[in-house]
């Protein structure tokens, strides 16, 4: 295979059969269940990495069901979203997710740099509630519950938070183990048809794992929750800060492994 076609074809690994297509990566009913909490401010702080600012020590807990989408197929993600600001812009910054899909694992990571493992989440209804859970292996690390389709949500406010800008720390190494990359993304979701939204009572329990560390920002009152369903576009992303832009001993280490080999 000449050096051209590798350059023409090189997307993502691996080079044959990349883990996920190119997008734009469409969404079809996707379903989300939304308990927003306050937590210990403190942790929160020391979790959410600058320039972005923690105004309100708030944590939104996510079930995000996604039965038809493009190049991803049908899963189920979970997870915890920080309110932030960014220079007075609020959005939200993803702090960990997990899910049930290679392509969507890879491709998030790869190309956004989505803090996405690998986990059993579910969204579902139960009788008259709405129930997510996540587990890690055998063990439950999550359980929300909501009333199912208790009271409208206003849609204009619903469809303006997913509008929001969101961010993600984008983190790959070098061979030799330093950081490559080192950036905070900023991305957003397009062409919204929200078609409904709901509240009601709700309920969030976290239990504690040490490769699933939900339980370091705990639950101290749950605040609000919300039931969406949308179809929506999920858009490519642009990098707003760069950690490295600084720091040149470590790009100068990678650059001479590479100049050994």
């Amino acid at each position: 295979m000449h050096e051209d076609i590798v350059r023409t074809r090189a997307f993502a690994m691996p080079l044959t059969s990349p883990a996920f297509p190119i997008g734009p990566y469409r969404f079809h009913n996707r379903e989300y269940l939304i308990i927003t909490y306050r937590t210990d401010p403190q942790k929160l702080r020391e979790l959410v990495p600058e320039p972005l600012q923690v105004d309100e020590p708030l944590v939104k807990f996510e079930f995000i069901r996604m039965p038809d989408s493009t190049g991803f197929g049908d899963y189920t993600e979970s997870g915890q979203v920080i309110p932030v600001s960014l220079r007075g812009r609020k959005g939200g910054y993803s702090h960990c997710m997990f899910l049930n899909d290679h392509p969507p694992i890879a491709g998030g990571r790869e190309l956004w740099g989505f803090p996405k493992k690998l986990a059993n989440p579910t969204l579902r209804a139960e009788i008259d509630t709405l129930v997510g859970t996540l587990d890690y292996g055998p063990m439950r690390i999550a359980t929300a519950t909501m009333g199912y389709k208790h009271r409208a949500a206003d849609l204009a406010s619903v469809k303006a938070a997913l509008q929001e800008p969101n961010y993600l720390l984008k983190i790959i190494p070098h061979v030799d183990g330093t950081p490559r990359i080192c950036e905070l993304v900023e991305y957003y979701l397009e062409d919204i048809d929200l078609k409904g939204a709901w509240t009601g009572p709700a309920s969030l329990r976290l239990w504690s794992h040490a490769l699933a560390p939900l339980a370091e920002l705990p639950v101290l009152e749950v605040v609000s929750a919300t039931h969406i369903l949308a179809d929506l576009t999920l858009g490519l992303g642009k990098v707003v800060h760069d950690y490295l832009a600084g720091s040149e001993p470590s790009r100068q280490k990678g650059r001479a492994h590479e100049l050994t080999k």
